[in-house]
């Protein structure tokens, strides 16, 4: 399966964008084809210049709130591959290209390979990860625990509000009491 996909991309995508040259250029001439890959070329690094510092930055604003972005990691991906199509002269590469720079179109291509991944997850052909902790969906989203791996439970005690200048204390009063 993967060798034919490869074929397709790298035998079947050539062809079918010289097919579209020959076309746009007996239709509207040599040049103003040779000006429309330019313009799309132009006009795909422009998009990802505005997209890709907006997604940076909603990323900041994640990361800074101590959350994971996810989303912005995907949408930075597409952007990315949008940016690559559109430099590759070419009709089909740009039309894929721009598809790729409509928001709307990338939240449905994230649902979609989500969906996908994770039906190959419950048909236990996938396994998700977590924070480094693998996810099963058949439990209902629960981590797995590890085989082999130990629970250790405890109990802990938080020190670090004691204000230690009250009994002058610091590191080295610390080390003191601890017989260090």
């Amino acid at each position: 399966m993967a060798l034919i996909l490869l074929a397709l991309i790298f035998i079947g995508m050539p062809l079918l964008e010289i097919a579209v040259f020959i076309q746009v250029g007996g239709a509207i001439g040599v040049w103003p084809t040779i000006g429309l890959t330019v313009a799309t070329a132009l006009a795909g690094s422009l998009l990802l210049r505005a997209q890709g510092l907006t997604t940076l930055m909603r990323a900041r604003a994640q990361m800074d709130s101590g959350q994971l972005p996810a989303r912005e990691m995907f949408e930075g991906v597409c952007l990315v591959l949008a940016g690559a199509l559109l430099l590759v002269p070419g009709f089909v590469t740009d039309a894929l290209g721009l598809l790729l720079f409509f928001p709307p179109f990338r939240e449905l291509l994230r649902v979609l390979i989500a969906r996908h991944i994770a039906a190959k997850a419950a048909r236990g052909e996938a396994r998700i990860f977590v924070a480094g902790v693998e996810v099963d969906p058949r439990r209902g989203g629960r981590p797995e625990p590890r085989p082999g791996g130990r629970t250790i439970e405890g109990e802990y005690e938080d020190v670090t509000e004691r204000d230690d200048s009250e009994d002058g204390g610091g590191p080295d009063d610390d080390q003191r009491r601890l017989g260090r």
